[in-house]
């Protein structure tokens, strides 16, 4: 019985719980404009997320990697990204509701791209991260917490460079820097943070594995007492473990890598990526934590005929055409080989999509809850 009325309160009292999810590298490549363009020029992503809409926007917060600056026309993929404005409208309609600048693509166009970037995020009323008209604006901006559900979560994005391009200007750019990160992380404590996400842009490009500096860095954070360490940068998987802090000993979530959310990239392992569902919840004494994590792998859906765009799916979909399960087999197969011998206590979610359908829809919460 009183295992039963414990249930029924965690299930009834607010602030007790709450979901993140964590998205990979949102890119565009020149195929993705040319698939995009419309007779009048702009730029149409709607298509893309429409399929992930349920899982994203079920969480109680989202965050993704947008790994292009949205510099205005002309548009263009690599070397030098730029993407429309109608990006972020893509995103934020999927469920996303924060925006990762902190890149190596971010200077792309720029000190002017950057404040063009910023100019967008603005009109659009979308929170950003990771980059910052002058330092002003920074101190403005951060430490950049949230409430969530009750719980006082703190975001953070670093990059280990932008391709060598410098700045010419006032603006700031969020590099990885251990003693800055260091003051973040205390000034986002001294604010009330309960839990912190690290979010980083790090790594090796096209490694499986993470390398010695990502573990250091991991390890450092961990010192510093950050509850969630979340990678990007490799354009492909990398494990993830949850694990007891060597420091504090609470649960600590590091996700080396979360590959690409959408691209146009075309080998094996760059066809897709994962996204990280991380729950919340107190313990005993009321203090926040990860009670646990999941990983969906998602793939990238390249246009088959004229007129089609690109889309992306969760990577076990029945949508996804006869001609590209091959691909798909193929990466998942890859990735699932790093996460099922590397990984720790972050296990695959193999949650039907439809059930996170049902669980965007407010309705459906409240009739669950009080069903039971």
């Amino acid at each position: 019985m009183i295992d039963i009325l414990l249930i029924l309160c965690t299930l009834l009292l607010p602030g007790d719980r709450a979901e993140l999810v964590f998205a990979g590298d949102a890119m565009q490549h020149q195929r993705q404009i040319d698939a995009a363009r419309l007779p009048d020029g702009e730029l149409d992503y709607s298509p893309y997320f429409v399929s992930l809409k349920p899982y994203i926007s079920s969480a109680d917060y989202a965050v993704v990697n947008l790994e292009t600056p949205l510099g205005g026309a002309p548009y263009s993929g690599y070397p030098m990204f730029c993407a429309h404005d109608n990006y972020i409208t893509a995103l934020t309609d999927a469920g996303f509701d924060l925006m990762l600048s902190a890149n190596n693509h971010i200077l792309d166009r720029h000190d002017r791209g950057v404040l063009r970037t910023i100019s967008a995020f603005e009109s659009a009323g979308v929170p950003w991260l990771g980059v910052y008209r002058n330092a002003v604006q920074r101190s403005e901006i951060l430490p950049f917490i949230r409430e969530i559900n009750g719980f006082k979560i703190a975001f953070l994005n670093y990059t280990y460079g932008t391709n060598g391009i410098e700045k010419h200007s006032d603006i700031e750019i969020d590099y990885i820097n251990r003693r800055r990160m260091a003051r973040d992380v205390a000034e986002a404590r001294e604010k009330g943070a309960e839990l912190i996400a690290v979010c980083i842009h790090w790594g090796d490009e096209y490694k499986l594995l993470p390398n010695s500096e990502q573990k250091s860095l991991a390890a450092y954070l961990d010192s510093l007492g950050v509850e969630m360490i979340i990678g990007g940068h490799p354009h492909v998987i990398q494990p993830m473990q949850l694990t007891e802090s060597a420091v504090t000993g609470r649960p600590v979530l590091t996700v080396y890598s979360l590959g690409n959310f959408i691209s146009a990239m075309r080998t094996t392992d760059t066809r897709g990526g994962a996204m990280v569902r991380v729950t919340l919840g107190r313990d005993m004494d009321g203090k926040a934590l990860i009670k646990g994590a999941s990983y969906r792998m998602v793939f990238v859906h390249p246009p088959v005929a004229k007129g089609d765009n690109y889309r992306l799916f969760p990577s076990e979909s029945e949508s996804i055409s006869e001609s590209m399960r091959p691909r798909r087999d193929a990466f998942v197969r890859n990735a699932r080989a790093v996460f099922d011998r590397h990984n720790r206590n972050v296990p695959l979610d193999t949650l039907p999509m439809v059930e996170y359908l049902l669980k965007s829809i407010p309705e459906y919460e409240d009739e669950e809850v009080f069903s039971n």
